[in-house]
């Protein structure tokens, strides 16, 4: 099946009970057993849920995974699947990231034995550089956020494999309608749903996908254990909106495109980042592991005055975190998503006072367009 179809109708099977045609959202926290070690396949809603799990089985087929687990927010998928990991364990992280995952990273996971390297990923020697005999994981995302670098995820892959590490890949940004790093040598996929795959900036929500039976299994393991589960009602919400996903998706990057566009030769544009545009210095790379470019463009105003003038004028762009909605948002990464990240760190990746991100929604593109002229003028 074509991924629109599998998107509608894997794990959105009829109910077998009553026939319903959207999965019923089953809000329980445990299920009566017929007897002592008699049950029907569902003992404890932490372990299993049967919206959670139609959710779950959609995400895996569409990310051309064997299974999928979700969690109550993409951190808590994150750092679910870091607890793969033990101490002394070594990862080797893109420098360019969420500033969540960052922190996760540098003020937590560090606590506990497991060892960081950031480099930049798009010099694979940078990432062949910094393997050492502990290192077990490769984590990257691509495009990054906010600075839509691009990791060549089969070249990555292929260094994971040389080492026996696994390669883990954030395909937030993508979604697997643009992008599927399982197919392109992946070990695990991880996304917060909250974003894209949720799409109406109504849920917080993260799943992890993968297509090797040993980690399905141990993943499933730490999903109970650790208990970071999101709750039917979130799933239900997924359910519904990975049915318009694709839909969603094109409409969002035809907008980004003729916005990136417009403001490529915009004067007020010191620079822009989207790798759909042929002067991006990746689009090449882009093109050739994406389906699409997607609805995520970042712009350098020079200056922390002119970031605050243009995001206070805007009117139909929103002045807020997250993205992925249908409805467009402008975000200030250094105020907002990468406070987190050290500021010498900052000015490497070229996140600055005057670096503004947009999250390109589903309105009419002429609407956006006029908005972002007002704003720039």
């Amino acid at each position: 099946m074509k991924f629109a179809t599998t998107a509608i109708h894997i794990g959105q099977e009829p109910d077998e009970l009553t026939g319903a045609v959207t999965v019923p959202l089953y809000q329980t926290s445990t299920y009566a057993q017929e007897a002592i070690g008699k049950h029907k396949g569902w003992e404890y809603a932490r372990t299993q849920n049967p919206t959670r799990s139609k959710w779950e089985a959609c995400l895996a087929a569409l990310e051309s995974g064997i299974a999928a687990y979700a969690f109550g927010s993409g951190s808590a998928a994150v750092d679910t699947v870091m607890r793969l990991l033990s101490a002394g364990d070594h990862v080797v992280m893109a420098e360019d990231m969420y500033g969540g995952t960052y922190r996760l990273a540098s003020k937590v996971l560090s606590r506990f034995g497991i060892d960081f390297s950031y480099v930049d990923m798009r010099d694979l020697d940078n990432v062949r550089n910094a393997i050492r005999p502990t290192t077990k994981m490769i984590y990257t995302e691509t495009p990054t956020n906010p600075m839509m670098t691009i990791t060549d995820l089969r070249a990555v892959a292929a260094i994971a494999s040389s080492v026996g590490a696994l390669l883990v890949v954030d395909n937030t940004f993508a979604t697997p309608y643009f992008q599927r790093p399982l197919e392109l040598g992946a070990d695990i996929v991880v996304h917060s749903a909250t974003k894209y795959l949720g799409g109406h900036s109504d849920l917080i929500h993260g799943i992890v996908a993968t297509n090797r039976p040993d980690l399905a299994e141990r993943l499933q393991f730490l999903q109970n254990a650790v208990g970071a589960v999101p709750g039917p009602f979130e799933c239900w919400l997924c359910l519904r909106s990975a049915k318009t996903l694709h839909v969603r998706m094109d409409r969002h990057a035809a907008n980004a495109m003729a916005i990136a566009t417009w403001l490529e030769s915009h004067p007020a544009i010191k620079a822009i980042h989207y790798p759909g545009l042929p002067s991006h210095p990746q689009h090449a790379l882009a093109a050739s592991q994406m389906s699409g470019f997607g609805g995520m463009i970042s712009i350098e105003l020079g200056s922390l005055e002119r970031a605050r003038h243009v995001t206070e004028a805007l009117r139909l762009f929103c002045l807020a975190e997250s993205l992925g909605g249908v409805e467009s948002l402008v975000c200030h990464p250094v105020s907002m998503t990468h406070g987190s990240v050290p500021l010498e760190q900052r000015a490497r990746l070229g996140i600055t006072d005057g670096l503004v991100r947009l999250s390109v929604g589903i309105e009419d593109v002429s609407d956006l367009l006029a908005d972002l002229e007002q704003a720039l003028a």
